[in-house]
Protein backbone atom coordinates (compact mmCIF):
# COMPACT_ATOMS: atom_id res chain seq x y z
CA UNK A 1 0.00 0.00 0.00
CA UNK A 2 1.45 3.30 -0.99
CA UNK A 3 1.28 6.08 1.85
CA UNK A 4 0.57 9.60 1.30
CA UNK A 5 2.57 12.25 2.89
CA UNK A 6 1.60 15.64 3.48
CA UNK A 7 2.33 18.89 5.15
CA UNK A 8 -0.58 21.59 6.61
CA UNK A 9 0.47 25.52 5.77
CA UNK A 10 -2.24 27.54 7.57
CA UNK A 11 -1.95 30.20 10.14
CA UNK A 12 -5.37 28.82 11.29
CA UNK A 13 -5.63 26.83 14.34
CA UNK A 14 -9.33 25.47 13.26
CA UNK A 15 -8.14 25.21 9.19
CA UNK A 16 -5.17 22.52 10.83
CA UNK A 17 -8.32 20.86 12.78
CA UNK A 18 -10.45 20.34 9.73
CA UNK A 19 -7.97 18.80 7.20
CA UNK A 20 -6.46 16.57 9.20
CA UNK A 21 -10.05 15.19 9.96
CA UNK A 22 -10.64 14.68 6.92
CA UNK A 23 -7.64 13.23 5.99
CA UNK A 24 -7.70 10.91 8.75
CA UNK A 25 -10.99 9.73 7.21
CA UNK A 26 -8.62 8.46 4.21
CA UNK A 27 -6.14 5.24 4.30
CA UNK A 28 -2.58 6.12 3.88
CA UNK A 29 -2.58 9.62 4.83
CA UNK A 30 0.50 10.56 6.63
CA UNK A 31 0.83 13.97 8.27
CA UNK A 32 4.30 14.98 8.51
CA UNK A 33 3.93 18.29 9.99
CA UNK A 34 1.60 21.48 11.06
CA UNK A 35 3.06 24.67 9.66
CA UNK A 36 1.11 27.85 10.70
CA UNK A 37 3.36 29.84 8.78
CA UNK A 38 5.50 29.65 5.22
CA UNK A 39 8.63 30.12 6.71
CA UNK A 40 8.19 27.35 9.20
CA UNK A 41 7.57 24.89 5.90
CA UNK A 42 10.21 26.15 4.37
CA UNK A 43 12.49 25.20 7.42
CA UNK A 44 11.17 21.44 7.31
CA UNK A 45 11.54 21.18 3.42
CA UNK A 46 15.27 22.27 3.37
CA UNK A 47 15.51 18.48 4.79
CA UNK A 48 12.75 16.62 4.28
CA UNK A 49 10.36 15.68 1.67
CA UNK A 50 6.71 15.56 1.08
CA UNK A 51 4.12 13.95 -1.36
CA UNK A 52 1.66 16.79 -0.94
CA UNK A 53 1.14 20.12 0.69
CA UNK A 54 -2.46 21.96 1.65
CA UNK A 55 -1.18 25.67 1.50
CA UNK A 56 -3.28 28.83 2.47
CA UNK A 57 -2.13 31.99 0.76
CA UNK A 58 -2.97 34.55 2.91
CA UNK A 59 -0.47 34.17 5.65
CA UNK A 60 1.80 36.82 8.30
CA UNK A 61 5.24 36.91 6.64
CA UNK A 62 5.40 35.51 3.28
CA UNK A 63 1.86 34.83 0.99
CA UNK A 64 1.03 31.49 -0.01
CA UNK A 65 1.99 31.81 -3.90
CA UNK A 66 5.68 33.75 -2.54
CA UNK A 67 6.33 30.52 -0.50
CA UNK A 68 5.51 28.68 -4.03
CA UNK A 69 7.68 30.39 -6.03
CA UNK A 70 10.77 29.69 -3.81
CA UNK A 71 10.63 25.90 -3.93
CA UNK A 72 12.87 24.57 -7.06
CA UNK A 73 11.26 21.26 -6.88
CA UNK A 74 7.69 22.02 -5.15
CA UNK A 75 5.53 18.73 -4.19
CA UNK A 76 1.40 18.50 -5.50
CA UNK A 77 0.03 21.51 -4.00
CA UNK A 78 -4.16 21.55 -2.88
CA UNK A 79 -4.27 25.36 -2.22
CA UNK A 80 -6.95 25.58 0.79
CA UNK A 81 -8.01 30.02 0.62
CA UNK A 82 -10.97 31.91 1.48
CA UNK A 83 -10.01 33.86 -1.52
CA UNK A 84 -11.30 33.18 -5.25
CA UNK A 85 -9.73 35.68 -7.08
CA UNK A 86 -6.33 33.73 -6.73
CA UNK A 87 -7.61 31.09 -8.82
CA UNK A 88 -6.15 31.87 -12.27
CA UNK A 89 -2.66 32.76 -10.62
CA UNK A 90 -2.76 29.31 -8.80
CA UNK A 91 -3.38 27.29 -12.23
CA UNK A 92 -0.46 28.79 -13.60
CA UNK A 93 1.76 27.95 -11.07
CA UNK A 94 0.23 24.15 -11.56
CA UNK A 95 -1.39 23.46 -8.49
CA UNK A 96 -3.33 19.99 -8.60
CA UNK A 97 -6.77 22.36 -7.41
CA UNK A 98 -8.05 25.42 -5.97
CA UNK A 99 -10.54 24.32 -2.28
CA UNK A 100 -12.40 27.61 -1.58
CA UNK A 101 -13.26 27.74 2.40
CA UNK A 102 -15.40 26.73 3.49
CA UNK A 103 -15.26 23.24 1.66
CA UNK A 104 -17.15 20.15 2.37
CA UNK A 105 -15.58 16.52 2.47
CA UNK A 106 -16.85 15.12 -0.68
CA UNK A 107 -15.43 18.65 -2.45
CA UNK A 108 -12.07 17.42 -0.58
CA UNK A 109 -12.17 13.84 -1.39
CA UNK A 110 -11.98 15.32 -5.48
CA UNK A 111 -9.49 17.12 -4.49
CA UNK A 112 -7.34 14.10 -3.33
CA UNK A 113 -8.71 11.82 -5.70
CA UNK A 114 -7.66 13.91 -8.51
CA UNK A 115 -4.24 14.93 -7.18
CA UNK A 116 -3.50 10.97 -6.22
CA UNK A 117 -4.28 10.54 -10.25
CA UNK A 118 -1.52 12.52 -11.66
CA UNK A 119 1.13 11.89 -9.03
CA UNK A 120 3.94 10.66 -10.44
CA UNK A 121 5.02 6.98 -9.31
CA UNK A 122 8.38 8.27 -8.25
CA UNK A 123 6.91 10.37 -5.73
CA UNK A 124 4.93 7.99 -3.98
CA UNK A 125 5.62 6.28 -0.51
CA UNK A 126 5.92 3.02 -0.31
CA UNK A 127 5.10 1.62 2.77
CA UNK A 128 5.69 -2.39 1.57
CA UNK A 129 7.94 -3.32 -1.22
CA UNK A 130 6.40 -3.20 -4.35
CA UNK A 131 8.09 -3.72 -7.95
CA UNK A 132 6.00 -0.59 -8.95
CA UNK A 133 4.24 2.09 -7.72
CA UNK A 134 0.27 2.31 -8.62
CA UNK A 135 -1.68 5.18 -9.26
CA UNK A 136 -5.00 5.45 -7.03
CA UNK A 137 -8.13 6.26 -6.07
CA UNK A 138 -10.33 6.68 -2.71
CA UNK A 139 -13.90 5.53 -3.41
CA UNK A 140 -16.83 5.71 -0.57
CA UNK A 141 -18.51 2.20 -0.01
CA UNK A 142 -20.60 1.38 3.00
CA UNK A 143 -19.53 4.42 5.03
CA UNK A 144 -16.01 3.62 5.23
CA UNK A 145 -13.26 4.91 2.11
CA UNK A 146 -11.27 2.29 0.50
CA UNK A 147 -8.18 3.00 -1.90
CA UNK A 148 -8.01 0.89 -4.85
CA UNK A 149 -5.02 1.07 -6.98
CA UNK A 150 -6.09 1.58 -10.88
CA UNK A 151 -3.93 -1.64 -11.98
CA UNK A 152 -6.37 -3.96 -9.74
CA UNK A 153 -9.60 -2.96 -11.59
CA UNK A 154 -10.99 -4.94 -14.30
CA UNK A 155 -13.69 -2.84 -15.44
CA UNK A 156 -16.50 -0.71 -14.12
CA UNK A 157 -20.53 -1.37 -14.46
CA UNK A 158 -23.26 1.56 -14.37
CA UNK A 159 -25.81 -0.28 -12.33
CA UNK A 160 -29.02 2.32 -11.69
CA UNK A 161 -27.93 4.87 -9.18
CA UNK A 162 -24.70 3.19 -8.34
CA UNK A 163 -21.38 1.90 -10.36
CA UNK A 164 -19.60 -1.23 -9.72
CA UNK A 165 -15.83 -1.43 -9.36
CA UNK A 166 -14.73 -4.95 -10.43
CA UNK A 167 -11.02 -5.52 -8.90
CA UNK A 168 -8.88 -8.76 -9.05
CA UNK A 169 -9.99 -9.34 -5.98
CA UNK A 170 -13.17 -7.95 -5.06
CA UNK A 171 -16.59 -6.15 -6.49
CA UNK A 172 -17.18 -2.40 -4.77
CA UNK A 173 -20.77 -0.92 -4.94
CA UNK A 174 -20.43 3.06 -4.81
CA UNK A 175 -23.31 5.48 -4.63
CA UNK A 176 -21.40 7.69 -7.73
CA UNK A 177 -22.48 8.21 -11.15
CA UNK A 178 -20.04 6.09 -13.60
CA UNK A 179 -19.15 9.12 -15.47
CA UNK A 180 -17.20 10.64 -12.93
CA UNK A 181 -15.75 6.90 -11.75
CA UNK A 182 -14.40 7.04 -15.05
CA UNK A 183 -13.05 10.80 -14.90
CA UNK A 184 -11.04 9.43 -11.81
CA UNK A 185 -9.39 6.50 -13.75
CA UNK A 186 -6.31 7.48 -16.17
CA UNK A 187 -7.92 7.71 -19.77
CA UNK A 188 -4.89 5.81 -21.48
CA UNK A 189 -5.64 2.10 -19.46
CA UNK A 190 -9.53 2.32 -19.56
CA UNK A 191 -11.94 2.38 -22.22
CA UNK A 192 -15.67 2.67 -22.56
CA UNK A 193 -17.14 -0.08 -24.73
CA UNK A 194 -20.65 0.62 -23.45
CA UNK A 195 -22.89 2.96 -22.16
CA UNK A 196 -23.29 0.65 -19.01
CA UNK A 197 -18.96 -0.13 -18.85
CA UNK A 198 -15.62 0.37 -19.23
CA UNK A 199 -12.60 -1.66 -18.83
CA UNK A 200 -8.78 -1.92 -18.43
CA UNK A 201 -7.40 -2.45 -21.65
CA UNK A 202 -4.56 -3.96 -20.37
CA UNK A 203 -6.85 -6.97 -18.15
CA UNK A 204 -8.48 -8.10 -21.94
CA UNK A 205 -8.27 -11.52 -22.46
CA UNK A 206 -10.08 -11.86 -26.12
CA UNK A 207 -12.37 -10.06 -28.18
CA UNK A 208 -15.05 -12.09 -29.95
CA UNK A 209 -17.78 -10.48 -31.61
CA UNK A 210 -19.30 -8.25 -29.46
CA UNK A 211 -18.34 -9.53 -26.72
CA UNK A 212 -14.93 -8.95 -24.30
CA UNK A 213 -13.69 -11.50 -22.15
CA UNK A 214 -11.59 -10.86 -19.25
CA UNK A 215 -11.48 -13.85 -17.02
CA UNK A 216 -14.81 -15.44 -16.11
CA UNK A 217 -16.41 -11.89 -16.94
CA UNK A 218 -18.06 -10.72 -19.99
CA UNK A 219 -18.59 -7.87 -20.99
CA UNK A 220 -20.83 -6.29 -23.98
CA UNK A 221 -19.84 -4.28 -26.92
CA UNK A 222 -22.21 -1.33 -27.44
CA UNK A 223 -22.68 -0.44 -30.74
CA UNK A 224 -22.10 3.18 -30.28
CA UNK A 225 -18.71 2.27 -28.84
CA UNK A 226 -17.68 -0.50 -31.21
CA UNK A 227 -15.14 1.77 -32.50
CA UNK A 228 -13.06 2.40 -29.71
CA UNK A 229 -12.92 -1.51 -29.53
CA UNK A 230 -11.91 -1.74 -33.30
CA UNK A 231 -8.88 0.92 -32.54
CA UNK A 232 -7.47 -1.73 -30.36
CA UNK A 233 -7.28 -4.33 -33.13
CA UNK A 234 -6.10 -2.42 -36.10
Amino acid sequence: MASISYLIIDDEHMAHDIIKGYCDILPNMELKKHCYNALEAMEYLNEHTVDLIFLDLNMPKLKGFDFLKTLAHPPKVIVTTAYQEYALEGYELNISDYLLKPFSFERFLKAINKTVSVMPKSQTTVVEKQSEASQSIFLKAQNKYVQVFTDTILYIEASGNYTKVVTDMETITIREKFSEVIALLPTVNFLQVHKSFAVAVKKIKSIEGNRIFMGEHVIPIGKMYKVNVNGLIR
